[in-house]
């Protein structure tokens, strides 16, 4: 049996060393354990966890073996998974075997280390021996799309050992022990069945779709996709591709881009509850190839769904409870100017302070590294986050227009975009239809002026 001990920290750099070793104990020595579960203190009823909610996406703070990482809560995942480690990371690693993992998105399986006897906290929660998987490839990085290290995902392990009490609004999330909750009664909620099956629930509703034909379907509860609802093309069921649509970046999994046809449906319907004219997608299946067998699936319901409601995850009782919150009638957001950013690293601003007249200057350059110096108490020098366009849809206002693949972002409608969060930013570029958009970007280190109007594409 292979064990990196309790008191060794092993770099990302030595991991990758170790791997041939690592492969040959694991043929020689297999693996004993009894799986452990994630528990509140002797007494505790609950544990109240402060999340932040990015792009649909809930990020709540996760301790792994006395490392402070930052973890998607992923209803659609089944064991935790660790990546998005630098050399210069150091996280304590336990009985480690290599396996290779196959995710959604077109690419090749990716390696990875499937790790025991990990010690996982969570607040007051505690779990003494999780099972980890560990990616090395580096290309896998949520960190740049959403404007923050994202170290890993996590969902069924949590989700089965408590009742999950989501609040969208204030971005709390309630773990109760199942032995001792008890509902209360509420007029403004309503409970639906909740299917679990191979370690993901699922839940039942209807699409009605633009031809008028009302579908019922199937869908996957994933809090791990910021998108609205996601439709697996059938025409013998009525889930034809309606005519108005285009193609779409759709996200990212584990083994690359997920691309399909973005589109907008009548209605979204749980029970009593309909969104209308909400935004859908159909995702192109050969991404879905890692999944052998989708049964009655019809596709899934991600967080710009799911954040409408505050909800209630009962796995034990195979129930799940929602009430309309604040987000509910907010309309869906499409990407109208058609470009994808995400963070690049850093750059520097000079900052002249002032002049003779009080009139104060900027000007931006490459980054310099960790530095932020004044001179002569009238030029500042800061680092900032440098946002650079990933990405950008095929006949889009901003394809028209001309910006490129790699331009980047220095003001938005005269705004330097240093003052504002990534996700403050990509909501400037799409505010609402008909707005026009004076884009200064840095391309070749010349500074460029574009300019484009918002288009409604639906």
């Amino acid at each position: 049996m292979f064990i990196f001990k309790r008191d060794n920290l092993l770099k990302t750099s030595e991991l990758r060393k170790l791997l041939p070793y690592i492969a040959l104990f694991v043929l020689c020595f297999p693996f004993m354990g009894s799986a452990q579960t994630f528990t509140l203190p002797k007494g505790q009823e609950f544990e109240k966890v402060r999340f932040k909610l990015i792009n649909n996406l809930i990020i709540i703070p996760l301790e792994v073996n006395g490392a402070k990482l930052s973890f998607i809560l992923d209803s659609g995942v089944s064991k935790p998974i660790l990546f998005n480690l630098s050399d210069q990371d150091s996280i304590q690693i336990n009985k480690v075997s290599e396996i290779t993992i196959k995710g959604l998105g077109d690419g090749d399986p990716i390696k990875a280390l499937s790790s025991k006897e990990n010690i996982f906290k969570l607040g007051d929660i505690r779990n003494f021996d999780q099972l980890l998987y560990v990616v090395l490839d580096k290309d896998l990085n949520f960190s740049p799309s959403l404007g923050m290290p994202i170290h890993g995902i996590i969902g069924y392990d949590l989700f089965r050992d408590f009742v999950v009490d989501i609040n969208y609004n204030s971005k709390v999330i309630k773990f109760y022990n199942p032995e001792t909750y008890s509902y209360k009664k509420n007029r403004r909620s309503e409970t639906f069945p909740l299917t679990i099956s191979r370690n993901k629930a699922y839940i039942d509703g209807q699409v009605l779709m633009p031809d008028n034909s009302d579908v019922p379907v199937k869908l996957l509860v994933d809090t791990g996709s910021s998108d609205a609802i996601w439709l697996f093309e059938n025409q013998e069921k009525g889930l034809d591709i309606p005519e108005k649509n285009y193609e779409d970046f759709l996200g990212r999994g584990l083994n690359g881009d997920i691309f399909g046809r973005r589109t907008m449906v009548n209605s979204i319907k749980i029970g009593t509850y309909a969104l209308r004219d909400a935004k859908a997608a159909f995702p192109d299946m050969q991404s879905f190839n890692s999944i052998k067998n989708l049964g009655n699936r019809n596709g899934s319901v991600g967080g710009e769904v799911l954040k409408r409601f505050n909800i209630i995850f009962d796995y034990p009782n195979g129930k799940v409870t929602l009430r309309k919150n604040l987000n509910f009638n907010e309309p869906f957001h499409y990407n109208l100017s058609g470009i994808e950013l995400q963070h690049n690293g850093v750059r520097y601003i000079s900052e002249r302070l002032s002049n003779n007249n009080g009139v104060s200057f900027r000007r931006e350059g490459p980054s310099l590294g960790n530095v932020s110096i004044l001179l002569e108490n009238r030029t500042r020098l800061s680092l900032v986050p440098e946002i650079v366009v990933s990405g950008i849809r095929a006949g889009s206002p901003a394809a028209l227009a001309g910006l490129q693949e790699g331009d980047i972002i220095l003001a938005v409608n005269g705004r330097r975009i240093y003052h504002y969060k990534l996700q403050e930013i990509i909501k400037m570029l799409n505010d609402k239809e008909g707005k026009r958009i004076r884009l200064l970007i840095e391309r070749y280190n010349r500074d460029m002026l574009f300019t484009f109007v918002l288009k409604k594409l639906f």
